[in-house]
């Protein structure tokens, strides 16, 4: 009498469902018994033989195997599967507190611009494009504090002193002004 050997699916290491698929193996198998089957094989009346009995072990051997290997399988799975959750878990907390400490910025209006040019009530005004602030009649330089000149009316000497034909005013280099017109001293 001989016996098949059963083959070992190589698919069942991945398979979801190992149980099931090793009882099938044993089903498909030519010893649908299993070890008590093959036991059986061994009484008085059915002494078996050797080849029976080792045909029938292997076939046991194999279905032990698979299900050792699916659920080793099924574990290196889970194993995957707990660390992709504990990462994703991870980067969505990140992404989280990124946006907290970061938030975006809702109903934001650009910061109205200054009107070109500001008069006050005392009659100065303000030019806001080119920095030059007018009162009673002097331009200064908003940026530095210095008084405004029109670079074509000033006239620059050798030694510091500059003439501001405009204004008829000479200044000299250690800052004295002197009035052209009626040389005067010009004091503040």
């Amino acid at each position: 009498m001989s016996m098949a050997i059963a083959s070992v699916n190589a698919a069942s290491a991945t398979a979801p469902n190992w149980l099931r698929e090793a009882q099938q193996s044993i089903a498909d198998s030519a010893s649908p018994g299993g070890l008590l089957d093959t036991l059986q094989d061994a009484t008085a009346d059915n002494p078996g033989s050797i080849r029976t009995f080792l045909a029938k072990s292997q076939n046991n051997m194999y279905a032990f195997a698979q299900i050792s290997q699916s659920s080793q399988s099924a574990a290196g799975a889970l194993a995957a599967q707990m660390s992709a959750a504990a990462n994703q878990k991870l980067r969505d907390e990140r992404v989280a507190l990124a946006q907290k400490m970061n938030p975006q910025q809702t109903n934001y209006n650009l910061p109205a611009e200054l009107d070109p040019v500001i008069y006050f009530e005392n009659g100065g005004s303000f030019d806001t494009t080119s920095n030059i602030l007018t009162m009673a009649g002097k331009q200064f330089d908003t940026t530095t504090g210095l008084p405004n000149h029109d670079p074509n009316t000033i006239i620059r000497m050798a030694n510091g002193a500059y003439l501001d034909t405009k204004n008829n005013i000479l200044t000299m280099s250690d800052g004295t002004q002197m009035d052209t017109i009626t040389g005067l001293k010009i004091t503040v």
